[in-house]
């Protein structure tokens, strides 16, 4: 790995730190101005939003321009929508701003690697890039619980110092040549060019079973969090500062998978960690019948290793397909698009189970069986057309 990728790497850990550490504060202020329960995954909702909606423009715009450059703008997008909620703005919409800057962020954060590394490390760097992220969440959910447990207004005023932390380190990110800029500029050839690159990574064999298992996975991720933090509320008692605890043991084991999948799992073996995912649905349905926090723990542990474990090689998976194919970014704005779709769609359906005051019970083992179930027809595809 060279210099350039660490800087990279410091520069995604700060933004990630300050997102996750924002979305905890902004929970605690719902809580502070009596909102709704149901408003809780609505804000992951509208930051997911923007994903979708920018999704045939941000991944042109992360190859039209040097990817650091894309990188600092989009961080500067976060800090104003969290100052945005520092001066009063419903949490709900500061935190849709937010999601502007990282649908734009993601895209140049990820297609970077490609350019700057060769093919063989993909798998490391995407190791190292999630063990990062996952990192980032640990600490902060951490000190998203700690700050909003002094006040949630003082708590954001400490992310906005985060954001402009990692807008430092994107300042000394390498340049690297223009990758697969567009020959027009103007809406309609964007949108096609859009629809093309999305049609071919849909029928490439391997993209289709990568971004298959990546928006499952991500949409999971988003709707497990806020299973978490009712479930523990409701059965274990436990405060939005106590949840965030779970979601770092969550989150800790997610990193260990990544290590291990890193360290282990070839590129062209990819598709073998699958399994790994019907085991993770499974361990998910347990959950349900557990009333003490120490055996839980140990479960959502080993979710979140499993979880990681199949993920790593298959976004690298991903990646490469993209790269070869379309460009990083292009690539990079087509996974963005499905697995916020992927968000979108089960967050919703949390939301209205919740609405609905439906047990959280049977929540979780909808859920994991959802996930186990979802992950045995992608296993049994991949292993006919791979």
């Amino acid at each position: 790995m060279n210099r350039g990728f660490y800087i990279i790497l410091i520069a995604q850990f700060f933004s990630a730190l300050a997102d996750n550490a924002l979305l905890f504060a902004a929970i605690a202020l719902l809580k502070l101005l009596s909102s709704p329960a149901w408003h809780e995954p609505l804000l992951r909702e509208f930051f997911v939003i923007s994903y979708i909606l920018l999704a045939p423009f941000v991944g042109a715009f992360a190859d039209a321009i040097p990817k650091g450059k894309v990188m600092f703008a989009s961080n500067t997008i976060k800090l104003v929508g969290c100052l945005a909620m520092l001066f009063g703005m419903a949490p709900i919409y500061a935190f849709a701003i937010v999601g502007t800057g990282a649908a734009a962020y993601s895209p140049a954060k990820y297609g970077i690697l490609t350019e700057l590394l060769p093919p063989k490390l993909l798998v490391t760097a995407n190791g190292w890039m999630e063990g990062s992220t996952v990192a980032a969440i640990i600490l902060g959910v951490i000190l998203g619980g700690v700050f909003s447990s002094v006040n949630p207004l003082f708590a954001v005023k400490m992310i906005a110092l985060l954001y402009l932390l990692a807008a430092l380190f994107n300042l000394f990110i390498p340049h690297v040549p223009i990758d697969h800029k567009l020959p027009k500029k103007d809406l309609s050839f964007v949108l096609h060019d859009f629809w093309h690159v999305f049609k071919l990574l849909w029928k490439d064999t391997q993209g289709k079973v990568s971004l298959s298992v990546t928006t499952l996975f991500w949409g999971v991720g988003a709707t497990l969090q806020f299973v978490v933090i009712s479930w523990s509320g409701q059965i274990l008692d436990f405060s939005v500062k106590e949840a965030g605890y779970l979601m770092a043991i969550v989150a800790t084991g997610i990193a260990t998978g990544s290590i291990v999948a890193a360290k282990y799992v070839k590129l062209e073996h990819a598709v073998k960690s699958l399994p790994a995912g019907v085991m993770m649905g499974l361990l998910v349905v347990s959950i349900s019948f557990m009333t003490d926090w120490k055996i839980a723990s140990i479960a959502l542990f080993m979710i979140g290793a499993l979880g990681g474990f199949f993920v790593v090689p298959l976004n690298a998976l991903l990646q490469h397909r993209g790269h070869v194919l379309m460009g990083a970014g292009h690539s990079i704005a087509v996974q963005n698009f499905n697995e916020n779709i992927g968000i979108l769609l089960l967050l919703g359906c949390y939301a209205g189970m919740v609405k609905t005051e439906m047990n959280i019970h049977s929540i979780i083992i909808l859920f994991g069986l959802f996930i186990s179930s979802s992950m045995t027809l992608i296993y049994g595809f991949s292993r006919k057309r791979i």
